[in-house]
């Protein structure tokens, strides 16, 4: 099955097994629609269920079985997953990030940048990390402004960005 990360368990909210959620969607509170989740941490994969979950600055939510702090501790760091059967196509311009991950990236004058290695979310929006063959970093802002083009089919993604802003 082909999954999704929407999101990343940060901590325990309270006493009884609520947690704090880091959402990855837009908007943020369409984590919520899915009730069922993948919780993954390296090799290891459990399934849950959402209970409830509110947006209070952030997404809460509560895991069926999850009933106390201690426990939810445990969840702390994990990833949260989504069969990709359950999310919505994309819409025109529009990508999971998941899809981008491991694409070749170039800047407009066609000089290879690398390869987007990950996701950093930071309080600007979505930043692409693309790592080069020498491991060297560019951290290029996710946003129409900076990315003009993917090219799914030829596994390509094309930067508004030079060269040595490494």
């Amino acid at each position: 099955m082909d999954w999704v990360e929407l999101g990343r368990i940060r901590r325990p909210h309270g006493v009884k097994g609520w947690l704090h959620v880091e959402s990855f969607t837009e908007p943020l509170e369409a984590l919520l629609n899915y009730r069922n989740w993948t919780l993954c941490r390296g090799a290891k994969r459990t399934q849950q269920v959402l209970e409830e979950g509110r947006i209070q600055g952030q997404a809460l939510v509560r895991l069926r079985g999850i009933e106390d702090r201690r426990v939810a501790q445990g969840l702390v760091g994990m990833m949260i997953e989504v069969a990709r059967s359950e999310l919505p196509p994309p819409a025109a311009r529009e990508y999971y990030r998941a899809d981008l991950l491991g694409l070749a990236v170039r800047n407009r004058d066609g000089a290879d940048l690398g390869v987007l290695a990950h996701f950093v979310d930071s309080a600007a929006g979505a930043v692409m990390v693309i790592r080069d063959a020498a491991q060297t970093e560019r951290w290029v802002p996710a946003s129409p402004e900076y990315l003009w083009a993917v090219d799914l089919a030829a596994g390509r993604i094309v930067v508004d960005w030079p060269v040595d802003s490494a």
